[in-house]
C-alpha cells in the first residue's frame, strides 16, 4: 500500500517539475535577469523605425496577427524560404508589408548590439513587443506584454491554408475562426478595431462596389457615398495593388473611429460591416463606437489573448540567431 502511495507521489511529483509544453511561462519581466532592458531597447528601435515611415504601425500589427493565425506565436511567418515555400510566401500573407518585417530585423539587431541580450531574446517576443510599441506609437494604449516564447522552427505555405479570416467571412465565420484559439466574439470585435490604422487594396474588396449581385452592382450594405469615393479611388480596370485606407477618418491614429465608421456603413469589407448589420454583435460595436476606453480595455485583453495562442516552449523551439532563418 505504502509503495503505491509513494508511486502516486512520485507521479504528481514529476507532473510539476517537468516543463510546462501545452502552455509557455509567459510573463512580464521574463528576461529580467538576462537582458533588464530589453522593452526600452526594442521601443527606441521601433520609434526610430516608426518616424522614417508610418507603415511600420500597421504593418507591425497586421504581421503579429498573422503569425500568431498560423502556428501560434512563434515568429514562424519571418521565415524565408528560397524556393517560395514559406508561410510568408501564401497569398494570404504576400500582401505583408515590407516595413512590418524591417521592424523585428531592426529591433533584433538592437537587442543583440547589447553584449548581455546577443541570442537571449526571441523573435517571436520582440514581435510582440514591437506590436504594443507601435500601438502606443499611433495613439493607441501602452500595455503590459507577456514574454517567454521561443521561436519556431518550421515555417510552409502549407500550413496558412484557412487560418487567417477573409474579407468576405460573415460573423459565424469570424467566431469560428477565433474561436479555434480561445477568443471570443468580443476579442474577435476589438481585435478588427486594429483596421483603424492600415490599408488594403482594391482587389480586396472591388466585388461590393461593381458587381456585389445581379442587378445590385453595389453592396446595400455600403454608405452610398463612401460607395461612390471607392469607386472614385478603385476604377474598374485598376491596378488591383492601389492602397486605400481601412478608416477613411483617422486613418493614422489607434482610435475607436472604425467602429464610429461601422454604424454608417464604411467598412471596407464584408467581414468589417457585418460586425454591425448582425445584431448579435452590433450591441458590442455601439460600445466601442461610444467610449474609447472601452475599446482600448477590451483590445488590452484581446491581443493579450492572442498573444499566448500556441506558443513555443522546451524543446519546441528556440532563439533564432537571425529571424528569418532556423538555427
Amino acid at each position: 500500500m505504502e509503495h503505491s502511495h509513494a508511486f502516486v507521489l512520485s507521479i504528481l511529483l514529476s507532473l510539476f517539475i517537468l516543463p510546462p509544453t501545452a502552455v509557455a511561462q509567459l510573463r512580464q519581466n521574463y528576461y529580467q535577469n538576462v537582458c533588464p532592458n530589453v522593452e526600452s531597447i526594442v521601443r527606441n528601435a521601433v520609434t526610430q523605425k516608426f518616424q522614417q515611415t508610418f507603415v511600420t504601425a500597421p504593418a507591425t500589427l497586421r504581421l503579429f496577427f498573422h503569425d500568431c493565425f498560423v502556428r501560434g506565436c512563434d515568429a514562424s511567418v519571418l521565415i524565408s524560404s528560397p524556393n517560395g515555400r514559406a508561410e510568408k510566401d501564401h497569398p494570404d500573407d504576400i500582401s505583408l508589408a515590407g516595413d512590418g518585417f524591417d521592424t523585428v530585423i531592426k529591433a533584433k539587431a538592437a537587442v543583440d548590439s547589447d553584449p548581455r541580450c546577443r541570442n537571449q531574446v526571441s523573435c517571436a517576443d520582440i514581435l510582440a513587443m514591437a506590436t504594443r510599441d507601435v500601438v502606443a506609437l499611433t495613439g493607441g494604449p501602452f500595455y503590459p506584454v507577456e514574454l517567454g516564447r521561443l521561436d519556431g522552427r518550421i515555417s510552409t505555405k502549407a500550413s496558412v491554408q484557412h487560418r487567417l479570416p477573409h474579407p468576405t467571412f460573415n460573423l459565424d465565420q469570424l467566431n469560428t475562426m477565433f474561436a479555434t484559439h480561445g477568443l471570443s466574439q468580443t476579442d474577435m470585435i476589438a481585435l478588427s478595431g486594429a483596421h483603424t490604422l492600415g490599408f488594403s487594396h482594391c482587389g480586396k474588396f472591388s466585388k461590393r462596389i461593381y458587381n456585389f449581385a445581379p442587378g445590385r452592382p453595389i453592396d446595400p450594405s455600403l454608405n452610398p457615398g463612401y460607395a461612390q469615393q471607392l469607386r472614385q479611388m478603385c476604377p474598374r480596370n485598376v491596378d488591383p495593388r492601389i492602397a486605400i485606407n481601412m478608416d477613411p477618418t483617422t486613418p493614422q491614429t489607434f482610435d475607436n473611429t472604425y467602429f464610429k465608421n461601422l454604424q454608417q456603413g464604411m467598412g471596407l469589407f464584408t467581414s468589417d460591416q457585418d460586425l454591425f448589420t448582425d445584431p448579435r454583435s452590433q450591441s458590442t460595436v455601439n460600445l466601442f463606437a461610444s467610449s474609447n476606453v472601452a475599446f482600448q480595455q477590451a483590445f488590452i485583453t484581446a491581443i493579450t489573448k492572442l498573444g499566448r495562442v500556441d506558443v513555443k516552449t522546451g524543446n519546441q523551439g528556440e532563439i533564432r540567431r537571425d529571424c528569418s532563418v532556423p538555427n
